[in-house]
């Protein structure tokens, strides 16, 4: 199993190309499921949930072809991918392959608005929170789907079609959001889902459904209104910047010290984030084609944060924000309010040398002067980069164990950090 080796002290001085967005990329990939047309995505990452989504959709028959750049070559110019779902040859996603992606859930709505009938195991993914499918069964059974659980599999029917409705999520949810506005773009009538998912990759969904001959209003706000259409079409969309890795990059620059600017991005993103890194001391200034981050000389300066559904503080910025603020002068505090489990980082960041107490969903870093370098283990996505954020600044060597949780969501990352400063490398089991 590879390994990231990291020799902490260097700064961050250059420029840092951000990749398509994994979290957008994927409903996008989900939606070809919709049309007998070919639908063309660009700016696609070289990720391990992209590649294991396209071996998903291929079990449902949907065929593919790449175009644009492989893997390790011309950085930041993500890949074209056409998806061509014509011949549908089955409507089961067995445990085998849904279990080791939760985003492959999703298939369900498409397939069911389609298809009208579906058969798709509960999923799997990070281990950081119950994240119950709750919220689409329901919201699904309120289109006239009939959705029963039996032996692990959630089995789907909607004989003559799902019929528009009005939902309104108990809570907010993106993941059901996409859902049923992808099987909603099929239905008879009109959908309405109130306090609805906001994030940019809920309104780039939109976007190419729209493109797609989708009637769709209100998304990005509280309240999407869909007139379902008989079909859809083909169309050509381009995967929007990566929200969550440009956060990240910004918080190592924050970390190392240095100055990096990060380009095919934008700023309007994340605005709650990078107001955050301001508050720490930070200075984070638009440019053309994306941003500058850079702090030169300064300390970090403690900061609180609550995460927040969007527009607020990214959960998926959360342990990024903790790495930080453990060089922070002084005491912040860091409230997840998203999922019950997204603390598993802590007790790997203690092993650098960081102070970290918890207290139910709060945690309370108190800044330390240094940072020592040790073997660590990541245990989700997000969680596996803050171990690369601390040892970018820790004394001597750290070394992050089961790094495919930082493949699955950040693509080429010693590479891009490398090509900055960092000392840093993949180490291949064997």
């Amino acid at each position: 199993m590879d390994r990231i080796r990291i020799r902490g002290g260097n700064e961050l001085n250059g420029t840092i190309p951000i990749s398509g967005a994994k979290n957008a990329a994927l409903p996008l990939m989900i939606a070809s499921l919709l049309t007998d047309d070919t639908l063309t995505l660009e700016n696609v990452p070289h990720l391990a949930d992209v590649e294991q989504l396209i071996r998903i959709l291929g079990n449902h028959g949907v065929d593919y072809s790449v175009i644009g750049k492989r893997f390790r070559q011309q950085p930041g110019l993500g890949r074209t991918i056409h998806f061509d779902a014509r011949n549908i040859v089955d409507t089961t996603a067995p445990y085998e392959l849904v279990s080791k992606m939760r985003a492959s859930f999703w298939v369900i709505g498409p397939l069911l608005a389609r298809m009208h009938k579906a058969k798709v195991s509960l999923p799997g993914g990070c281990a950081i929170g119950t994240r119950p499918v709750d919220l689409f069964i329901d919201g699904l059974r309120a289109l006239g789907a009939t959705i029963d659980i039996d032996a692990g599999y959630a089995v789907a029917e909607a004989k003559g079609g799902l019929v528009g409705a009005r939902y309104v999520f108990p809570k907010v949810s993106v993941g059901a959001t996409h859902v049923l506005m992808m099987a909603a773009t099929l239905a008879k009538g009109q959908t309405v889902l109130e306090n609805a998912a906001r994030e940019p990759e809920v309104v780039d969904l939109a976007t190419c459904l729209s493109a797609m001959g989708a009637r769709i209003e209100g998304a990005g706000t509280g309240t999407i209104t869909i007139e379902g259409v008989p079909a859809l079409s083909g169309a050509r969309h381009r995967v929007l910047p990566d929200r969550i890795e440009t956060g990240t990059y910004a918080m190592a620059v924050a970390m190392t010290g240095g100055d990096v600017t990060l380009t095919g991005t934008n700023a309007q993103l994340l605005q709650t984030a990078l107001g955050s890194l301001k508050g720490a001391g930070v200075t984070v200034d638009p440019v053309e084609d994306g941003i500058r981050v850079y702090r030169n000389g300064g300390g970090i300066a403690p900061v609180d944060v609550v995460t927040d559904p969007y527009p607020g503080f990214p959960t998926d910025l959360q342990a990024q924000m903790m790495a930080l603020m453990t060089r922070a002068e002084g005491t912040s505090h860091i409230t997840e309010t998203i999922f019950e489990n997204r603390f598993m980082h802590v007790q790997e960041l203690v092993r650098l040398g960081a102070r970290i107490t918890l207290s139910g969903q709060v945690a309370t870093i108190e800044g330390v002067n240094r940072l020592v370098g040790a073997p660590v283990m990541a245990t989700d996505l997000r969680a596996s980069v803050s171990l690369v954020i601390a040892g970018l600044v820790a004394e001597g060597e750290t070394t992050i164990n089961r790094v495919y949780h930082l493949d699955r969501g950040f693509e080429r990352l010693e590479e891009k950090l490398g090509a900055c400063g960092a000392d840093i490398e993949r180490v291949s089991a064997g």
